[in-house]
């Protein structure tokens, strides 16, 4: 049994199919055409950004850390660090600004300059083209929960991860980091379950780069 399978059963988590989004082949081709383009971008931006990284403070210059995606699958997610190494054996000392199964500090002091920097930019998630590339994740979907986040959901927090993980969703382009409670979060992800057209993912990746364009609600 793996990892997801088994959370979802210490839950009392009962099996539901899986979104029409998941299956749907315009919204696979607007991700793999997405992901392609930002990959592209990724190429001409990764050097300037690696040097940068190393010189403001020691440790690699990709992060990943394992997610949770569709129906609780778990993978492995890809950033540019923002974060001082060993940032998750300090996390404990860190107040969480957010309510319920998310964890937010607008002034965490485990980021470092050059990743407040590439977090106010969202820079740090070009990596996550290539979760899009492969599969693991969409340009449009939910905010994909971590392990400790996955083994506290109750059944109808579930609901969310019938999509895909996203790059960006419906709370990114709602407030993000202004939303910090975390049913709201959930209760915009099932939303966009419900109104969800591979037309409405390309309205909420147009309204991505208007919020990114103004800054408006960066990390």
């Amino acid at each position: 049994m793996s990892r997801s399978q088994s959370l979802r059963k210490e839950n009392g988590e009962c099996r539901q199919e899986a979104h029409p989004s998941a299956t749907c082949l315009i919204k696979r081709s607007i991700d793999v055409a997405g992901a392609l383009v930002g990959l592209i971008a990724l190429t001409v931006i990764v050097l300037p950004i690696a040097i940068a990284i190393k010189l403001d403070s020691p440790g690699p210059v990709f992060y990943s850390q394992e997610r949770h995606g569709l129906q609780g699958k778990p993978f492995k997610i890809w950033k540019f660090r923002s974060m001082v190494q060993h940032a998750e054996q300090l996390k404990a000392s860190v107040t969480n600004e957010a309510q319920g199964l998310i964890f937010k500090n607008a002034s965490d002091p485990r980021i470092t300059r050059v990743g407040q920097m590439l977090r106010k930019t969202s820079l740090d998630e070009f990596p996550q083209f290539w979760n899009v590339l492969v599969g693991d994740m969409s340009l449009v979907g939910t905010r994909p929960p971590t392990g400790d986040e996955v083994s506290q959901y109750s059944e109808h927090h579930w609901q969310r991860l019938n999509v895909k993980p996203g790059m960006t969703g419906q709370w990114q382009v709602n407030g993000r980091s202004a939303v910090k409670d975390f049913e709201e979060i959930v209760r915009l992800d099932l939303l966009y379950q419900s109104i969800w057209t591979p037309a409405y993912d390309l309205r909420i990746i147009l309204k991505t780069l208007l919020v990114l364009f103004n800054r408006k609600g960066a990390f």
